[in-house]
């Protein structure tokens, strides 16, 4: 159970078109959000649709792939981690941000 210690598996689409940051390292970065849907029934017998938005990061040759071939509304499977950090915005104010760092990746749905 050691290795299922940080673990997120989620299935959803693309809110948007990744952004590919190019950092003066060399390294390459992506970053997109996504979107998974779940259905229950309330009190009252009505089908309610919810909707969870999951920022997402990627490094190294996966951003290859992302920047290839996902635009918004992709339907991706991914596995990651939870990474949460925190920075100061231009007025000085803390902002905390909770990322999945995306290990995994798998393309869903149809071949565009």
């Amino acid at each position: 159970m050691s290795t299922l210690r940080n673990k997120v598996q989620l299935i959803g689409n693309l809110g948007n078109t990744p952004e590919i940051i190019n950092l003066e390292s060399g390294k390459k970065l992506a970053k997109f959000s996504l979107a998974t849907n779940e259905s229950y029934k309330n009190a009252k017998g009505e089908t309610v649709k919810e909707t969870q938005w999951h920022n997402l990061v990627a490094w190294g040759k996966t951003v290859d792939i992302v920047s290839k071939y996902l635009q918004k509304g992709s339907e991706i499977a991914v596995e990651g981690k939870l990474v949460s950090r925190s920075y100061d915005d231009k007025n000085g104010n803390k902002k905390y941000v909770t990322e999945i760092v995306v290990n995994e990746l798998l393309m869903l749905g149809n071949k565009a």
